[in-house]
């Protein structure tokens, strides 16, 4: 039901340990019938916002993951996998994104100290991803960019360092996390189940 994209960037056992945890099944893969045959694809990642595009790339995972996005498919990007939704960032310039967002990735403000690591509050809007989680929770974190310009129709969750930045983003099925869920104790974890019942319900109505 829910694919984790294995390519090499990042501890992406977490994520399925996270997931397994609340109850849902997860495979960890790069084979494209078997992303392409799941409900749900999550994209994680951890390192170079160029580095990562090229292995994505490399792996026929770049235009594989344009056409499920405009297909309807239900992606979740977490941490630096958020960043790859956007159009291009400034830590590699000239290397575009998989431009499911509009907006570009920017570094955090010069006096402040990179990366971001350990725990930040959140706010969010009143989405599914978040139900019953409390305004204010925190979060665990850990990255030196974060996306900039994005609509504000688009902005699920923010959080402030040096500055308010997108802790979450949504268009239609497609969901991105700046913080590490699976790293984030129980509130984390409730989002995992929030996101598998999502995945769930779709399955079960055939959206």
């Amino acid at each position: 039901m829910i694919a984790i994209v294995d390519y090499g960037m990042g501890n992406v056992t977490s994520v399925k340990n996270g997931f397994a945890y609340v109850g849902f099944d997860s495979v960890l893969t790069d084979d494209l019938d078997v992303l392409r045959r799941s409900r749900a694809i999550v994209l994680p990642g951890v390192g170079a916002f160029g580095s990562a595009i090229q292995e994505l790339a490399r792996k026929g995972l770049v235009d594989f993951l344009r056409e499920r996005e405009r297909q309807g498919t239900i992606i979740l990007g977490i941490c630096l996998g958020l960043q790859l939704m956007f159009e291009r960032s400034e830590e590699d310039p000239g290397i575009d994104g998989l431009k499911f967002f509009s907006g570009d990735v920017v570094r955090f403000p010069p006096n402040m100290k990179v990366p971001q690591i350990g725990w930040n509050r959140v706010n969010f809007r009143d989405e599914p991803l978040f139900r019953g989680i409390p305004q204010g929770t925190h979060f665990y974190f850990a990255n030196s960019y974060f996306a900039s310009g994005s609509r504000n129709e688009h902005l699920m969750a923010w959080g402030n360092y040096g500055v308010d930045f997108a802790a979450a983003v949504r268009k239609g099925n497609v969901f991105g996390l700046q913080f590490h869920p699976e790293k984030s104790g129980e509130m984390g974890l409730k989002l995992l189940l929030n996101f598998g019942r999502m995945v769930q319900d779709a399955d079960h109505t055939g959206n």
